[in-house]
Parts: C-alpha cells; sequence; structure tokens
C-alpha cells in the first residue's frame, strides 16, 4: 500500500486530500460480496442478540455479538470502498475492523469450553475451568490491545501520508500471539477430550462432577460446535497472519477472492455454527450454568431440598 502522494516522481499527480493515488486494495471491493456479508453478519447477530437475551447467557453480548458487530463495520467500510475505492477512510476503517473483530469471538469458545471442563470432569483437564477462563481470555485482551494499537498506528500514518509498515508489523504482532494462544488452547482441548475419553485424569480432584463419565447428546454437540467454530477462526487466523507476513502490497492482501473466503466465510462459518451450536440450549441456560457452579442465588445449594413443618413433624 503506497501512502507518498508522489511516491519520488515529481511529475505524478497528488490525490486530493483523503484519497490514494489508486485502490490501497490493489482491486476494488465487490459490492454485491460486500452486501452479502453484510446481510449474513446481519442476520447472525440478530439471532445471536435474541439468544442471548433468552438464554440469558450475558458474555455472549460483549463477546459473539461485539465481534459481529465488528465484523458489519469492517464489511460496510469495504462496500463504501466499492463505491469509493481511492478513499482513505473506509479503507482503514475494513482494515482495523476486519483484523480485530474475531477477537471477542475466540473470547466466547474460550468460556464455553471452560463451561464444559467443569461439567466433564476437570480433574481431565490441565488447567482448572476457572484458571482456563482467566489465561486465555487475559490472552485475548492482550492480543485485542495489540492489534487495536497496530491498527491506530497504521491509520494515522496511512492518514498523514507516512508509511504504515509500523502498524502493520504491530498488528501482526497481535494476530500472531492471538494465533499462539488459539494453537495452546486447541491442543489443551484435545488432550481434555482424549484423556476424559480413556479416562486418564491428570490430577485428583476433591469432588468429582462427573464420576460415571457421562455425556449426553447435547454436551456432545457443543464438543462438535466448539471444535467446528475454533476450526474456522484458526484458519482465518494463519491466513491473516500470512497476509500481513507478505506486506501491504503483496500478492495475499491484494487477492480479493481470498479475503472473501479465508477471512469473511470462515468468520460467517464460526458464528452461525454458534447459533446452530448455541451454548445457551446445549448446557442450559444462565439459570443452569449457576446451578452447575453452585452459585444459583435463592438457594443454599444445588441439591437444596425444601422441608415443611407438617414433613419436619412426622418424622
Amino acid at each position: 500500500m503506497s501512502t507518498n502522494a508522489t511516491d519520488g516522481d515529481p511529475t505524478a499527480t497528488v490525490p486530493a486530500p483523503g484519497y490514494f493515488n489508486s485502490s490501497p486494495y490493489n482491486y476494488i471491493p465487490t459490492e454485491w460480496i460486500c452486501a452479502l456479508y453484510i446481510a449474513l453478519f446481519s442476520l447472525s447477530g440478530i439471532i445471536h442478540l435474541g439468544q442471548a437475551l433468552y438464554t440469558r447467557l450475558w458474555f455472549l453480548l460483549p463477546t459473539v455479538v461485539l465481534a459481529i458487530s465488528g465484523e458489519i463495520l469492517g464489511w460496510i467500510a469495504r462496500l463504501w470502498s466499492s463505491r469509493n475505492p481511492n478513499l482513505i477512510n473506509p479503507f482503514l476503517m475494513q482494515i482495523s475492523t476486519t483484523i480485530i473483530a474475531p477477537t471477542p469471538l475466540v473470547a466466547a469458545n474460550f468460556v464455553i469450553l471452560g463451561e464444559l471442563i467443569r461439567r466433564m470432569g476437570p480433574q481431565y483437564s490441565r488447567l482448572s475451568p476457572m484458571w482456563y477462563t482467566i489465561i486465555f481470555c487475559s490472552c485475548d485482551i492482550i492480543a485485542l490491545v495489540i492489534q487495536a494499537v497496530g491498527g491506530a498506528s497504521a491509520s494515522s500514518a496511512a492518514d498523514n501520508g507516512k508509511d504504515p509498515d509500523v502498524g502493520g508489523h504491530i498488528m501482526l504482532g497481535g494476530i500472531v500471539f492471538q494465533m499462539a494462544a488459539i494453537t495452546v488452547y486447541v491442543a489443551l482441548a484435545a488432550e481434555f477430550v482424549l484423556r476424559f475419553s480413556y479416562d486418564w485424569p491428570v490430577r485428583k480432584v476433591e469432588s468429582e462432577t462427573n464420576p460415571k463419565r457421562f455425556v449426553d447428546q447435547k454436551t456432545k454437540l457443543m464438543l462438535l460446535g466448539l471444535g467446528l467454530s475454533s476450526l474456522f477462526i484458526f484458519i482465518r487466523s494463519v491466513y491473516r497472519t500470512i497476509e500481513l507476513s507478505d506486506g501491504w502490497g503483496g500478492q495475499i492482501i491484494s487477492t480479493q477472492v481470498l479475503f472473501n473466503v479465508l477471512d469473511g466465510a470462515m468468520i460467517t462459518l464460526a458464528v452461525f455454527t454458534i447459533n446452530i451450536f448455541h451454548p445457551g440450549f446445549l448446557l442450559g441456560n444462565g439459570h443452569e450454568w449457576r446451578r452447575q457452579r453452585g452459585i444459583d442465588s435463592g438457594s443454599n445449594s444445588v441439591d437444596e431440598i425444601t422441608i415443611t413443618p407438617e414433613q419436619e413433624a412426622k418424622k
């Protein structure tokens, strides 16, 4: 991506303020594809919002719903660029939002896996459910901050006609860090499932939550959905890492079909996968999640039984 108005050529045409000399994408985004992704993300987002409110799983609002909102903004910017390909603002808007937006989505997967570990048996996991959520969500926040700083730096540089490579390298660092966290997360999740399947506990726990290692059909479906969603996100992370490593003017970032398939389609599949394999329907609503953790307000114990005065007199 060239940000110099003349690129060292004194005879070159100087663009108007707020414009590049030519399309910074090295192509013009296809209008109908942008509109399609806006429609798909909007549909999934509306469904997710309704599902989160209905099931009272509030963590889905600052994770999945927020991620989808960012994707919608990014594709709106690309739609804007399809009609004004040389305009600076929509390009900067889409490059930042489409890189950063999936980060909260990853956090949702971390939370869901932590809940699965809590129910299936923490003795099969190297980390406790609480530490699993804390560590990986912290990594996700760190990745988000790094990517946001890099995006701001690249946007500021491009807006002022300077080289955005420094900001791009910072964004790349954030994506690499996130991909490393996802890789460790997938490895630990796979180990947990294998240990559970073969009854190879990592350690002993005071009270086993699932001593008979029973897994119902809904839990199996949640594991399947989580695996698919994580796979789609991982494929997208690998692509964006290679893309930014190749540079702003590289062949990868300049090929629209790669972005549409390996970024747009992968995140679309990931969010619709969670729509279909929804934790609120497969693992229960917010009340059930609190009950499983033994913190349900209104009861002192998950197995509490109320005894009436008449029953007490019969003893």
